[in-house]
């Protein structure tokens, strides 16, 4: 860029565009032409877009969601731009050669253009075929200008003179094709709208299915409200689509690829179809510009959702506007619980009494970003490491104020209740039950801070039966997760601890301080017995061989139903002990705990969400201590 302003600059509307982003600056800094700047303008993404815009010299513009729309937000970016000349670039669109830039800008320097769009072509890998197709026949490689009947122009690839947009700036009421709006105006003016097939780009869609037929509803509301599209008009669409339709099929078949592509082939013609029709029909009853704010972009994430039990797949599914109070967080890591799965088969309590209900997106023990805050969140910023409670309660009740979530009425738990987890890309909650992770804890160590206030809790629990502080004989049943955590901070606290369980290669996990064996025989030795397991074998044995005096604390979940005489409690001067989940000062706790806790046998066992499968079936085997799902794969 020289000294002087720029003769051009570059505006890239943004959300969420960090798979094809690095690819977009690395086309511009090879450009031949080096008089230019670069704007983007955000709506709020939720990734790592303003990074990548920042690392590579971008002037960043933030919008917020709601002000969100596709001409607003290129007025909002021209109007802080320098160039005399605008380029416009959508931030999915590669310019592929080195004189791109220079071939697009140059037919503007003619007192009689006032703009220019160039070619457009599909993605070789992850274009579908029938949108190369359509590509193909849009952008073919004639020069040509457009005509008054037929302004056809697209911003993914085009350039404007900025005095012109001052005397007529894009229509921010329309859901898409604004650009086709503002080369009406102008043809009809005189101005030469010019196509130029040597400025070319590689146009990536990577569109679900829904999200297709959205594209095409915006753009068919548009068309009528633009005045290139009517009732009239319907016929002819269905026809050429057809035709279309007809033309990729023996396209298909003349490659070798028609039973690899005729599926696809054919639901991309009808997703179309559907959309720019109903956007044609729709757009009749919606012609106020301050109710079109519903059709302009959907912000998507993947999740995985268990529908029934058996019964769960990974969906693309909106994330919703924050509410006051509320955090959006970018998942990181989320550990695999036995209550997770128990979920997916249908087992657990809360399902089969009708306490919770499906569908519901699993998953309760994660770390993660903060990414955008809803209002009135002050006690937070973006690029916060966090963690998030389980079990949240209404924030209003006694029993709330009190940090006692779990006896609230209107109780909810993340992931289990009520409440959608972090088996997804983002997870949305209350800021009151968000707590902030130090730089000496790692985002994988810290998926582990749920199930380390459980255990926090329940000794906390279990201490409240003692009738003083001296180090105790303890006995922990179980070395997974629980059972594992449980016995580091007994140890931690100086008490001597010995675990039970029959996996020799969990048992090897322990550091040499801390007892192991492999049979419950004697149980009858120790004053603090933590049963982690939830068998209803294991807690027979325990209720029988326990010491008079000794404390029962159950971690354990689910027991099932169980036949034994209160007397043996009672004429032993035993106690029971249940706990469950945990407050936010046992959150806060943990957090303190974790950097003096050896977490290396937890982590490293890190899967994609893709293969989540893989994780299931490898927790289910007890092939590690604990799996996680890795959601976001730049996470440290």
């Amino acid at each position: 860029m020289s000294n002087n302003l720029p003769e051009t600059s570059i505006v890239i509307r943004t959300f969420n565009e960090e798979r094809w982003l690095p690819e977009v600056f690395s086309a511009l800094d090879k450009q031949h032409y080096r008089d230019f700047e670069v704007i983007l303008v955000d709506s709020g993404s939720v990734d790592r877009t303003r990074d990548i815009a920042a690392v590579n010299n971008a002037r960043i513009i933030r919008l917020l969601p709601e002000d969100f729309t596709f001409g607003h937000s290129l007025n909002v970016g021209i109007r802080e731009a320098y160039g005399s000349l605008i380029v416009i670039l959508t931030a999915h669109a590669i310019p592929s050669n080195e004189f791109w830039l220079d071939r697009l800008v140059k037919p503007l320097r003619e007192y009689d253009t006032a703009m220019v769009y160039g070619r457009q072509r599909g993605h070789d890998r992850f274009s579908k075929f029938s949108e190369k197709r359509d590509f193909e026949r849009l952008f073919t490689p004639q020069v040509h200008l457009a005509h008054e009947d037929d302004p056809f122009t697209n911003n993914a690839n085009s350039a404007i003179k900025r005095e012109l947009w001052e005397k007529h700036p894009f229509d921010e009421g329309l859901p898409g094709l604004e650009d086709t709006e503002w080369a009406k105006y102008w043809v009809e003016k005189g101005m030469r709208v010019l196509y130029e097939p040597t400025a070319t780009v590689i146009h990536v869609h990577t569109e679900t299915w829904p999200q297709l037929r959205h594209r095409y509803h915006r753009e068919g509301m548009a068309a009528r409200w633009v005045g290139i599209r009517c009732l009239r008009h319907i016929p002819e669409e269905l026809w050429r689509e057809f035709k279309w339709c007809c033309n990729d099929l023996w396209q298909a078949i003349g490659q070798g690829r028609f039973f690899k592509v005729a599926g696809e082939i054919l639901r991309f013609r009808y997703e179309k179809i559907i959309g720019t029709i109903g956007g044609i029909i729709d757009s009749r009853g919606i012609e106020s510009p301050s109710r079109r704010a519903a059709f302009f972009s959907r912000k998507d994430c993947i999740a995985l959702v268990v529908r029934n039990p058996h019964r769960l797949r990974l969906e693309q599914r909106s994330i919703p506007e924050l509410k006051p109070g509320e955090v959006l967080i970018r998942v990181s890591y989320v550990g695999i619980c036995g209550t997770d799965l128990e979920i997916i088969d249908g087992t657990l309590g809360y399902y089969q009494s009708g306490m919770a209900e499906y569908p519901i997106v699993p998953g309760h023990e994660s770390s993660g970003t903060v990414v955008a805050l809803g209002p009135r969140v002050t006690e937070f910023n973006e690029g916060d490491r966090v963690v998030v409670e389980c079990i949240q309660g209404c924030g209003e009740c006694d029993k709330c104020t009190h940090d006692e979530a779990i006896r609230c009425n209107k109780r909810r738990e993340v992931g289990v209740i009520g409440h959608d987890g972090a088996y997804a890309e983002y997870l949305v909650t209350r800021a009151r039950y968000v707590h902030r992770i130090s730089k000496k804890i790692s985002l994988a160590e810290a998926a582990l801070t749920e199930p380390l206030a459980v255990v926090i809790k329940g000794l906390r629990r279990l201490g409240s039966f003692s009738q003083n502080d001296q180090a105790k004989q303890c006995a922990v049943i179980g070395a997974g997760t629980i059972g594992h955590l449980t016995a580091c901070i007994l140890y931690l606290r100086g008490h001597a601890v010995t675990v039970f369980d029959r996996e020799k290669e969990r048992l090897a996990l322990f550091n040499k301080e801390i007892s192991i064996s492999s049979s419950l025989d004697s149980i009858e030795n120790f004053a603090w017995i933590i049963e982690a397991t939830g068998s209803q074998s294991v807690l027979s044995e325990i209720l029988k061989q326990a010491s008079a005096g000794a404390a029962i604390l159950l971690l354990g979940l689910p027991y099932s139903d169980q036949t034994f005489n209160f007397e043996s409690i009672v004429a032993f001067d035993r106690s029971v002990i249940g706990s469950v989940g945990s407050s936010g000062a046992d959150f806060e706790e943990a957090l303190e705990l974790m950097p003096h806790i050896n977490t290396s046998p937890f982590l490293g066992n890190t899967y994609p969400l893709q293969e989540y499968e893989k994780a299931f079936e490898s927790t289910r085997k007890h092939l590690m201590l604990k799996a996680m799902l890795k959601i976001d794969t730049d996470s440290e």
